[in-house]
């Protein structure tokens, strides 16, 4: 709901009022937030905190990879232009 305000057009406080139509947004939407958060039981919490770790690090691990890949890319590409310039050239 608070991210269906935060988005929608239609506000309390229209948004082209000049200061009081940006504030009801940074007062509302905080708000909101921090109430959905208030009302999420503590074990939601704890296992989406768990599940988010997880994939933090199953994350690094693909990046790790990624640079490994990297790396053997370059041998080779440094491989093919030393035979090239030893045989062809």
């Amino acid at each position: 709901m608070v991210v269906a305000y935060a988005f929608s057009p239609i506000d309390l406080i229209p948004d082209f009022i000049p200061v009081i139509g940006q504030l009801d947004d940074l007062i509302i939407v905080p708000l909101g937030v921090w109430l959905v958060l208030r009302l999420i039981p503590e074990h939601v919490i704890a296992a989406s905190r768990q599940k988010a770790d997880l994939w933090i690090a199953e994350k690094k691990r693909v990046a790790r990879n990624y640079v490994a890949a990297v790396l053997i890319i370059l041998v080779w590409i440094a491989l093919a232009y030393w035979a090239w310039r030893v045989f062809i050239a």
